[in-house]
Parts: C-alpha cells; structure tokens; sequence
C-alpha cells in the first residue's frame, strides 16, 4: 500500500473507535481481517497512524481547526511524521485510494497556527477536568509531564537472571540497536521507531523461548526491584496478574524461598503458568481462591499489590484510554484500592513490608490512598525510599523521584523515561 492508501484506512480505523466507541486493538484488528490483501508492513504504519493521532488529539484537532478523524490523521503525518504539507500533497496526488485534503497552502496554515494560544489541557493533550490532578501529581511542570505522555514508547525488556545475562542478551539482539536500561540493572531497551517503522517482535525470538526475557516495561521492572525481595523470603504478589513481577521476585531471589502468586480475577493468572516453565521460576506458588491464602495471615516477609487503576501511566501504550476515562472510572479504582490495601495488609508479619504499586499518575489513587491507608492501619508506617532507590536504580545520579509530599515515588516518562508508576512501602510495627 501507498501512504495515500494507509492514510484512508487510518481515518476509517479512527471513524470506527469514534462512533463505535471501540478499543484500539479491536478496530485494527476489525480492518485487517476485511482487508486481509494489507501486508504486515502496511498494517504496523496504519496502527503507527492511529496510535499517534489519538496520543494528540486534542492539540491536532486545535492546530487543524476541527477534529474530525481525517483531521487528525492529516495533522499526524504533518506534526509526528514530519512531512512537509508540499510532500504530502505531491505524495498523494494522482493516488486513487488517497482521500481529499486540503491544499498545500491551507495544511501551511494550519502549522502556522500558535499552539500557546491554546488552553493548557488542549497543549498538554488530556481532558480538561484532569489538568487539577495532574498538577496537584506534578506542580508547576505537570503540562510538560503531560505532554511526554504523547510520545511513542519503547520496547523494554527484562533480563531472567536464572537463565541469562544481560550481555548474552544484548548480543542476541545485536543486530537491532538494544541498548541497557539507564535505570534497571537488567533491562534492555529498543527504542520506539519514526513514522511506519514497526517495533520488533521480541516474543517471536528464540531467546525468548528459551526464557532468557520477559517484556517488560523499566518502570515495572523498577517497582519489583524496589519491593526488595531476598532469597530465603516468604511473598505474597496480591495482585499477581499475569505473573510479570512474581517473575522479576523468582529472579531477585535466586529460586530461594517462596513466591505466593493470588488475583481477584483467576482467569489473569493462566498465562503465568506457561512463563514460569520457561522462566525456570520454581518458587512460584499459584493461589487461585482467597480462600487459597488461609494460613498465610501475619507471615509473609513482604506483600505487593499491584493495585487495580486508571492506568493513566500507560497512556503512551493504549491513547485511546485517554479519551474514554471518567470521573466513575476514579472512584471505582479508588474504592477497589482500599479493599486491596485492607484485605492484603493482614498478611504481613510484624516487621514485614507491605508495597503498594499502580500504573497510575493521578494523586487520587497515589498519595490519597496511602493517607487513608495509614489512617484506617496505624500498626503500619511508611518506609524511607531514598536508600531503596539509591540501592535499586543503575544510574547513581538518577534523581530520586518523590511523590507529592514524599509520599512515596512517581516514576513517568518525564521523569524516567519509562511509563508512569507510583511506589509506596509501609512497614508493619513489631
């Protein structure tokens, strides 16, 4: 397919999310499978399209005077792609599958618009009843949090120590320019791509069969690491999930000790079984009923939960849920955090740790969550971070990154350059 092509098919993916009101993954998957002549390359560049568009839609729609889905299809390949609008419209001239655009001249125009006179929330690319949260999360610079949240983001990958290093690693992937994680210890990163260029399949890697790898964001890898587990402990991951951090704990630990792996959702945990084989992670013990936990209440050395959130970090990954997040969705997630928290806390021992992880950059489910945590527990007290970070983080100049108040850490990709995270740990009174 030619640009004109993808460009069209772009514009339909992006009509279908809209009057739809589907997910991302959904509307791709619906058009590959009606258009099943686009090969893999054309499929990549059209879901580069509409990943990029909505990562900036609110600023598109302002610098090309209205937001409809040709609107900001055309705006990305002028303002992230960087064709010019004399090359796009050269380009897609005399091309049958291209849609109608304006000319050369107006696209100029549109450009040449003064995106500081747009209103903050426009500027920084979210909805505008989030801007008070973001800057309560961020102060005066939570605009250009915001805005680095419009960025592709990297592949990142997590080096299984039992089974590797991360030098037989990177020179696995020798050929595609991996470079170490700047703050992980056992990461690897590819570096997101320009344009129609496709992010690699590292799960299609022999290296990956053979266990060597998880995929694996940095800041996720970051938040296990700071849980602290030793070898010898006994942990519970609450909210296991589809296993990622029991997995980083089976490494940290060097398969000693035991690993409870429990999720409200049990269906979530199937994956794990297969990554655990090849993972060689034996410490692992899947618990798929709270009633599986009996026994277990004041004797764990350390619990993670890994709460359930907006996901508001991750909206580099999924933009769509920019625009389909709600005051609802909050409250929700805030009341399914303290159930986590009340219901998780029971089962660490006296002078054990309790961790407290989400995905989330919102302060309502952050530093709100851990004030009321400590208020409604107050056999539990927050444990200082500046040593775990110093301990945890590879770059040793890398600014340890507080929370509002120090309540915590907020990790973003900003801040860190990886996806958005917040760390809290208590420690429960002996």
């Amino acid at each position: 397919m030619r640009l004109g092509g993808r460009l069209q098919a772009a514009i339909e993916v992006l009509t279908e999310i809209e009057t739809r009101h589907r997910p991302v993954p959904d509307g791709l998957k619906d058009w590959g499978l009606s258009h099943r002549f686009a090969g893999s390359g054309d499929r990549a560049a059209i879901s580069n399209l509409v990943h990029d568009a909505l990562r900036m839609k609110l600023s598109h729609g302002f610098m090309m005077n209205g937001d409809a889905p040709a609107d900001l299809a055309v705006a990305t390949l002028l303002r992230q792609w960087r064709i010019s609008p004399e090359e796009l419209t050269a380009t897609l001239e005399g091309d049958r599958f291209a849609p109608e655009i304006p000319s050369a001249e107006s696209l100029a125009d549109c450009l040449a618009r003064d995106l500081a006179q747009a209103p903050a929330h426009v500027r920084a690319d979210i909805p505008e009843w989030l801007a008070g949260s973001f800057e309560r999360a961020f102060g005066p610079e939570w605009e250009l949090e915001a805005q680095a949240l419009t960025s592709r983001p990297p592949l990142d990958l997590r080096v299984n120590t039992l089974l590797s290093n991360r030098d037989q690693v990177l020179e696995a992937f020798s050929d595609r320019d991996p470079k170490p994680t700047r703050l992980a210890p056992f990461g690897v990163r590819f570096e997101a791509g320009e344009g129609p260029q496709r992010q690699i399949a590292a799960a299609s890697e022999v290296s990956f069969a053979r266990g060597w790898f998880e995929i694996q964001d940095e800041g996720s890898q970051l938040a296990a690491g700071l849980v602290d587990a030793q070898p010898g402990e006994d942990v519970l991951d609450y909210c296991a999930g589809g296993g990622g951090k029991s997995l980083a704990f089976a490494a940290m630990m060097n398969n000693e000790g035991r690993i409870f792996a429990y999720d409200a959702d049990r269906r979530r945990l199937a994956p794990m079984v297969e990554r655990m084989r090849r993972a060689g992670a034996d410490i692992i013990d899947i618990r798929e009923r709270a009633a599986d936990l009996n026994g277990l209440e004041s004797k764990m050395d350390r619990v993670l939960i890994d709460a359930p959130c907006t996901g508001t970090g991750t909206w580099r990954r999924r933009p769509d849920a920019k625009w389909r997040i709600s005051e609802k969705n909050i409250t929700d997630r805030m009341a399914d955090q303290d159930k986590v928290l009340d219901a998780a806390c029971a089962y660490v021992r006296p002078g054990g740790e309790l961790a407290y992880v989400t995905c989330s950059l919102l302060p309502e489910e952050n530093t709100d969550r851990v004030k009321a945590f400590l208020q409604r527990h107050p056999e539990f007290e927050t444990i200082s971070l500046k040593q775990r970070w110093r301990s945890v983080a590879a770059d040793s100049e890398a600014p340890v990154p507080y929370a509002d108040q120090n309540l915590g850490l907020l990790l973003s990709p900003r801040r860190t350059g990886t996806d958005g995270f917040y760390f809290a740990g208590f420690r429960r009174k002996s």
